[in-house]
């Protein structure tokens, strides 16, 4: 018998001595080798004698140990990064072989992988509960010189003065965001349910002019956890087709490269590729066990440079798998590295999201254990001490990482960073701090339309300075055609003792106002009049002079379910070319001057997993697969604050972003309403036309305003992303990063009979434009339209070619249109 020796050490990164997983460990010559496991620990079997060892891993470079025929201890490798991307691989011979899935040993080894997914995923034990620490930085590459040397900016140069030259080797990049999170994480597979317990989060804080849980929001979206099994795989907001998903050989290329032994465990190395490097596919290394559980041990994960994925530049994630109590393996380590900006060779931003699992059991989980939301936070989680943090990291923070935080913590003490960020909050949420009260939004300020001319308007509203219960709003507006001055008033009571406009919300609110709108403007969709809305197309002269009073009680969750309670009073005048009249006769006009109504209502909202960002002006939406659902009910009633009118409206409104890998996304608007009684048209649904030139999600674009009313309705609105899949595939034009976008809106909708002027001669009349009747009716039929269009034009434009497909011989509509928005998008 041959005799042998083992030999045990420990693999580390020279500058970080971070412990590393799956480092190859081979004998030179020997034709057998281990991988390292979570710890960065080998242990490998050698013979008598002088021998060499092989440490290789992607990422770092390869080193050679000489083994003397004495050494039997433990040893410590120091490896160095040689940070590179993947590269494709190009196989060439004599004569091009065709790739075939047919009598493929690679292929038939994915296809054993895919058939034990069910036992080897997370979800195959009965139970689970682990610890788990996060770690997420943000890194500038290489900031503007503009910046950096700039005299009059001297004071901040200590924030540059910290560098990082380990996350990615070659380059000087300065942190300027890093979060921590340690949780206790329990699962159960029937019933099934999942709690996530944060019992520690710390992070930057770079003070009250940035949403700081909202940035943590967008980052968590953008590096969602990723579960290799799963047979699509969402990334920096995308959608892959995962390499073990039921269809992936239909999209994939694999190759077995070789085959390692590991603590006795024979692994594959399995290479895989996409068929058509422009698809939303990875392409990496996995090792997969023989033991005829065929699970994953480890697996690297990149993307061909030939994919349109716009601001991410590059990304390569890492994973590694340990075998838990039950002889499952299970998620141990996770490294997301991505790196982002608008165009290749710009200076960026190099983000990474670590997660390391620790002390993983699959004993039975208390109910209680599961009990409340499937993420709970403790109440002390953000003021925990240093110690708890020194016994929760596993590895401990670098100096870099260290001073990221003693660096913010300055410069949010400086008078001159917050006067800064003052006016950088101003251009980009439309208010300017003005101590206890924030002026704006500056974008209304100026406008213009038909009725009033040229509007000059001056506003604000009050902030947590001067109350954290009580909060006013307003504005004062004067047309300089009309001469009339306009108003808005607001006061607001917090529960909470929060803003009122942070979640989650819980006041009261009474306002009122007195201004002027075009028609249907009122719509719950209807966009914030700015400048850039003043510009406009076909008829626009209906207009409504308002006086609207109203009073509501407002609750949210921290499920982001909510309910509105409200009461309003609304009179409005006509103005314009607008009139409301009853018969036509010739010898006089039956006119009534205004109409009045007085209503109650309520709102439930539900949103789950909700998730956005938080500005001085609104939320923005981090837009996720989750639907958001509005339910709304108002009671008109004749004599309530003189209303004249009787009433019930029912409206609902669905939206949901559907994936469809490797297609993209579609956003979904479903929208439907019902309205009882015997009403005039103003008091009915007056769907809502675009009169400018960007592209309206919402609205109907090529519609004029006030075109359609209606008591009953159904509308379907969709666009469709595809995310560069068509344009990414011709050359040339893939350099532009362009992707390609559609819609389609359509709506059915219609008139009893008792509120058709067409049919009951006793209704207001339809109003005239050009003494043509131009407000109608939906027939039988639907209005629809399509467009077709461009975005990520210079990573921010979009362009849409509009058509309109029916009522084309209604006065004064265009059949075709082309419009422009705005699309920030990942």
């Amino acid at each position: 018998m041959c005799q042998t020796r083992t030999i045990a050490g420990v693999v580390e990164d020279s500058l970080s001595r971070a412990p590393l997983s799956g480092v190859s460990v081979r004998v030179l010559n020997g034709g057998h080798g281990v991988l390292s496991d979570g710890k960065g620990d080998f242990h490998i079997r050698i013979g008598i004698g002088k021998q060499k060892l092989l440490f290789s891993a992607t990422g770092y470079q390869t080193q050679t140990i000489d083994i003397s025929g004495e050494d039997d201890g433990r040893i410590e490798v120091l490896l160095s990064k040689a940070y590179s991307t993947l590269k494709d691989v190009v196989v060439t011979t004599r004569r091009k072989a065709k790739y075939r899935n047919k009598n493929n040993p690679a292929v038939d080894l994915i296809r054993q992988v895919i058939a034990h997914k069910s036992q080897n995923g997370p979800g195959a034990d009965g139970y689970l509960s682990y610890e788990q620490y996060e770690k997420t930085r943000m890194l500038l590459d290489k900031p503007p010189k503009l910046i950096v040397d700039n005299k009059l900016l001297k004071r901040y140069h200590f924030m540059f003065e910290n560098r990082d030259t380990v996350i990615v080797p070659g380059k000087s990049l300065v942190p300027i965001y890093i979060e921590e999170v340690f949780s206790q994480n329990y699962y159960r597979k029937q019933p099934s349910k999942n709690k996530k317990l944060i019992l520690g989060r710390k992070g930057v804080d770079y003070g009250e002019f940035i949403d700081m849980k909202g940035i943590s929001t967008i980052l968590n979206r953008l590096y969602e956890d990723i579960n290799i099994y799963d047979n699509t795989i969402t990334a920096f907001t995308m959608q892959f087709v995962s390499p073990v998903a039921e269809l992936s050989p239909t999209f994939y290329m694999y190759f077995i490269r070789d085959t390692v032994e590991e603590n006795g465990q024979r692994l594959v190395e399995l290479y895989f590729s996409p068929r058509n490097p422009e698809d939303l596919l990875f392409r990496g290394t996995m090792y997969v066990t023989l033991d005829g559980n065929y699970a994953i041990r480890r697996v690297e994960l990149g993307a061909s440079k030939h994919v349109n994925l716009n601001w991410i530049q590059d990304f390569n994630v890492k994973q590694d798998f340990e075998k838990g109590p039950s002889g499952r393996y299970h998620l141990s380590n996770s490294d997301v590295i991505a790196t982002f900006s608008p165009w290749p060779r710009m200076p960026g931003v190099v983000g990474e999201r670590q997660i390391t699992v620790n002390k993983l059991q699959n004993d039975p989980v208390a109910d209680s254990l599961l009990k409340g939301a499937s993420v709970d936070t403790l109440v002390k989680a953000e003021i925990q001490t240093d110690s708890f943090w020194t016994d929760s990291r596993l590895t401990p923070l670098s100096g870099t990482e260290t001073k990221t935080y003693a660096n913010t913590d300055s410069l949010v003490k400086m008078r001159s960073y917050r006067r800064l960020m003052d006016y950088i909050t101003m251009f980009t949420a439309g208010y300017k701090s003005a101590g206890k009260v924030d002026v704006g939004p500056i974008a209304s300020f100026y406008t213009f339309n038909p009725i009033e001319g040229q509007r000059l308007a001056l506003g604000g509203r009050s902030n947590t300075r001067l109350s954290t219960r009580w909060f006013g709003e307003g504005y004062v507006a004067y047309g300089q055609k009309d001469n009339r001055w306009k108003y808005y008033a607001s006061a607001s009571y917090a529960f909470n003792n929060k803003s009122i406009y942070t979640f989650p919300l819980h006041y009261v609110q009474v306002s009122y106002q007195d201004d002027a709108k075009s028609l249907g403007q009122e719509n719950a969709f209807a966009a914030a009049s700015n400048f850039f809305t003043s510009f406009s197309h076909g008829d626009n002269s209906k207009w409504l002079y308002n006086r609207i009073a109203k009073a509501s009680y407002v609750r949210e969750y921290g499920n982001h379910l909510s309910f509105t309670f409200g009461t309003k009073y609304w009179e409005q005048r006509p103005t314009g070319t607008l009139q409301y009249l009853y018969k036509r006769v010739t010898d006089r006009t039956d006119t009534i001057p205004k109409i009045t109504t007085g209503e109650l209502s309520a709102t439930l909202r539900w949103a789950p997993h909700e998730q956005f960002f938080q500005n001085k002006a609104a939320r923005v939406n981090v837009i996720n697969k989750y639907p958001i659902v509005t339910l709304q009910y108002t009671r008109g009633i004749r004599g309530l604050y003189g209303g004249q009118y009787n009433s019930d409206a029912l409206h609902l409104n669905v939206y949901k972003r559907c994936y469809v890998a490797p297609f993209g996304f579609t956003d979904v608007y479903l929208d439907a309403g019902y309205l009882g009684g015997v009403l005039p048209f103003p008091l009915l649904v007056i769907h809502p036309g675009n009169p400018s030139y960007f592209y309206s999600l919402r609205a109907y674009n090529m519609m004029n305003v006030g075109e359609f009313v209606s008591d009953h309705y159904a509308s379907l609105n969709a666009d469709h992303f595809f995310n560069g899949f068509f344009l990414n595939k011709v050359p040339g034009l893939k350099r532009l990063r362009l992707r390609e976008v559609i819609g389609a809106k359509i709506l059915y909708g219609g008139l009893r009979n008792e509120n058709n002027p067409t049919v009951n001669p006793d209704q207001m009349k339809f109003p005239l434009t050009d003494g043509k009747i131009s407000t109608f009716s939906l027939g039988a039929k639907p209005y629809m339209e399509a467009s077709v269009g461009i975005y990520n034009i210079l990573n921010i434009f979009r362009v849409d070619l509009v058509r309109r497909f029916s009522y084309l011989d209604h006065p004064g509509v265009s059949a075709t249109g082309v419009r422009v928005s705005s699309n920030f998008n990942f």
